[in-house]
């Protein structure tokens, strides 16, 4: 059985957003052999809107980023949204019956699922099905933004916590 992860880089005052901040070269490396292991992503429209920039290569980028690109062209990802038509490659658009089609791979996959955006990750923790939350804090204030937390939160318990590179801390809780 697969297991749900929402994780997110966020600010020490609980905004994300990728343009405000990115991760240092250490901490990239740790998404590229992160994303090479994962069984696949979910993704809310938005935040699929912004990752489709890794769907095409570009001439300028470092050999790191044509390996995340490759990590995250070969797994399935699968994109809820009522207003999208179509999704890009290696991606299945999944518009009504969400609880239903996330139980599925559930079901189905072995290992872990990112959950990606928010709002998404609200809602599968209203249906309770998120198994992990994966925090990224990094030393800034932003001020303002898209809160991590889009909503309440069952109980939480802190299930481990890492340092990545020289200023980055994950910390990983579980619903209590």
């Amino acid at each position: 059985m697969a297991k749900l992860v929402f994780g997110m880089n966020q600010s020490l005052d609980g905004y994300v957003d990728h343009m405000a901040f990115g991760p240092s070269p250490t901490l990239f490396r740790h998404f590229i052999e992160q994303a090479r292991g994962q069984a696949g992503s979910v993704y809310g429209r938005r935040l699929y809107e912004v990752m489709r920039y890794w769907d095409e290569d570009h001439p300028e980028w470092s050999a790191e980023r044509h390996e995340f690109a490759a990590a995250w062209r070969s797994q399935p990802k699968w994109v809820v949204s009522r207003s999208l038509q179509s999704v890009g490659p290696n991606a299945t658009l999944i518009g009504d019956d969400i609880e239903t089609v996330i139980r599925g791979l559930k079901a189905r996959l072995v290992g872990e699922i990112q959950i990606g955006g928010p709002d998404l990750a609200r809602s599968l923790t209203d249906l309770g099905l998120i198994d992990a939350y994966r925090l990224y804090l990094h030393p800034v204030v932003l001020g303002r933004g898209k809160p991590f937390f889009a909503g309440p939160r069952p109980p939480l318990r802190l299930a481990a916590s890492d340092l990545i590179g020289e200023d980055v801390i994950r910390l990983t809780y579980v619903p209590a």
